[in-house]
């Protein structure tokens, strides 16, 4: 078995980590990728996380490296134990992502099994949240992309090396769905007589209401996801925010009515896919998912999401 080295990380590793994150990426989002600088972005700051990013009081990035190749990576944060972080993340540690390439294409005499590499590496990573004291223990895979984050059903890999490790999966489950925006419906006209849309700033992205006179009976929330130089093979993709309709006013064709007055306007932006998501285990978003399918979405993955450990149990 070729040497394996874990180490931290070194910006001359930038370009294989980059592949390492897209290929992940890739596995579960088609066409989606991160450039260097946004995974570098990612490793000292977490741009989208405006409140729980500056509860972190450490960050680590390690990899492992077997035949001079780095074969496996992951990113582990440490919380303030203090009144400077949220109740439920002080004293917290977490395994932001883990990844590495799964295995040795038949053949290939070059490509070299990965699997023990990154289990030295999850040993360290483990080692190194002890060293730092954290009160309770988490893991996903939140890569600096849209859509990826938990743990894939692309990556059993992953899964395999969590439960290994003694993570269980004690939270729940999303589906990640995706559409053309040329698939989405695109209604006649309103539903409703004098229905009209009002275009405001979201939380989540650009905000259409469904306005009838002074009574807001809906909203939808589309975020672009380009930006810039960070995000260069996103251009065209967009997010749904929300999508929500006001009690008493729903299955009267508002949302699907909304959903078009969203397509027009990502089709203005000249975007072209667009995703959105729900809980699988969440009675309340069952009809929900049903719409998604109904208005031209389809599933691109299943992510299991809350992997937790005892951080005091040995390995």
């Amino acid at each position: 078995m070729p040497s394996i080295r874990v180490r931290p990380f070194r910006r001359s590793d930038r370009e294989q980590l980059t592949g390492l994150v897209n290929a992940h990426a890739q596995a579960v989002v088609p066409g989606v990728s991160a450039s260097v600088a946004t995974v570098l972005a990612q490793l000292e700051r977490e741009p989208g996380e405006d409140i729980t990013d500056p509860w972190v009081r450490e960050r680590a990035t390690m990899v492992a490296e077997q035949a001079g190749r780095v074969v496996a990576a992951a990113h582990l944060l440490r919380y303030h134990a203090d009144e400077r972080a949220g109740a439920s993340y002080r004293g917290a540690g977490e395994i932001r992502w883990f990844l590495y390439w799964p295995q040795a294409p038949a053949g290939n005499p070059y490509w070299q099994d990965a699997t023990a590499a990154a289990g030295r590496l999850l040993s360290a990573c483990l080692a190194r949240l002890r060293e730092w004291g954290v009160t309770s223990l988490d893991a996903g895979g939140e890569l600096p992309v849209r859509g990826v984050y938990g743990v894939p059903e692309q990556w059993p890999h992953i899964r395999a090396l969590y439960q290994q490790a003694g993570f269980a999966h004690t939270g729940h489950t999303e589906v990640v769905y995706l559409a053309r925006v040329t698939d989405l419906p695109r209604p006649a006209g309103p539903p409703l007589p004098g229905l009209a849309v009002r275009r405001s700033v979201g939380m989540n992205g650009t905000r259409l209401t469904a306005v009838l006179g002074a009574d807001a009976l809906g909203y939808v929330e589309v975020e672009m996801l380009a930006e810039g130089e960070r995000l260069p093979r996103s251009a065209g993709w967009a997010d749904i925010g929300n999508l929500e309709v006001a009690d008493g006013h729903r299955r009267r064709g508002i949302g699907t009515w909304l959903l078009g007055q969203a397509a027009d306007w990502l089709a203005l932006a000249q975007a072209g896919r667009v995703l959105d998501y729900a809980r699988l285990d969440d009675a309340d978003q069952a009809g929900y998912r049903k719409f998604l399918l109904s208005a031209g979405f389809r599933e691109l993955t299943r992510t299991a999401r809350g992997w937790t450990r005892d951080p005091g149990r040995p390995g």
